[in-house]
């Protein structure tokens, strides 16, 4: 019996659409683990699917890029769903014009911060030139920040996985830092997790509700766009700077 199933996994590990299905179905289990919990963060369903498939990718043997040819499916979608949130943009466009003023400042210090923060720990940790390049659009969403990092020397694998750790990390803890910090506005709570969490933390304003998400949209929007014009010349410039 054992070696029938096996015969099989060889045939169906061989499918494109497998990865596919893998995927999906990580991500029904996680999500119906999420709601029992009761939609509490540290259960996020991003963190708990890419748990599974990395565990079922470790027990099976399969390698990655046979699993991505499947699953790169819904890489792609990436860009729809992205487009796909300027509709509750738009819903909220007369509260977005009236914090225009303050919106840009907090764009900008937070945009900066978060880049230039994970370069500077980077550093004084003695990280390597690939490693500080991979590290510091960890912000941005992951298409926009592994285009940046590989223009800038880095490893746009390690990019990868920075991003959906700072994703994660930002779903999971946002909630208790508002709550510290005593932040109540959820356009504030939205652009502030937007900007530093990008499409994870996004996906998490919306379940508190549309006008946080639609805030964290715009944030991870502007964010990626800030982040791609301006860290290929400031982080050369900083290098120069440091002598490094």
């Amino acid at each position: 019996m054992s070696h029938s199933l096996s015969e099989i996994w060889v045939y169906l590990s061989a499918t494109p659409l497998l990865g596919l299905t893998l995927t999906l179905l990580a991500y029904q289990a996680a999500f119906w683990l999420y709601r029992r919990a009761g939609f509490h963060p540290l259960a996020n369903p991003v963190l708990l699917s890419v748990s599974f498939i990395a565990v079922l990718l470790l027990v099976t043997g399969m390698p990655y890029k046979t699993y991505f040819d499947g699953a790169q499916f819904v890489h792609f979608l990436l860009g729809p769903a992205t487009v796909a949130l300027a509709i509750p943009l738009y819903a909220q466009w007369p509260k977005l014009k009236a914090m225009a003023g303050p919106l840009v400042i907090a764009l900008v210090a937070g945009s900066l911060t978060a880049a230039l923060s994970a370069y500077a720990i980077g550093a004084m940790l003695g990280a390597s030139r690939e490693s500080l390049m991979s590290l510091a659009p960890k912000s941005v969403t992951t298409p926009i920040a592994m285009a940046v990092a590989e223009s800038l020397g880095g490893l746009p694998s390690l990019t990868a996985v920075l991003v959906i750790t700072t994703g994660i990390l930002g779903a999971v803890g946002a909630r208790y830092l508002y709550r510290l910090l005593r932040i109540d506005d959820h356009a504030v709570r939205g652009f502030a997790i937007g900007i530093a969490s990008h499409g994870i933390g996004t996906a998490r304003a919306f379940q508190v509700s549309e006008q946080a998400g639609a805030f964290a949209a715009l944030a991870m929007g502007l964010n990626g766009l800030l982040t791609a014009v301006s860290l290929p010349w400031l982080l050369p410039w900083l290098e120069r700077l440091l002598g490094r």
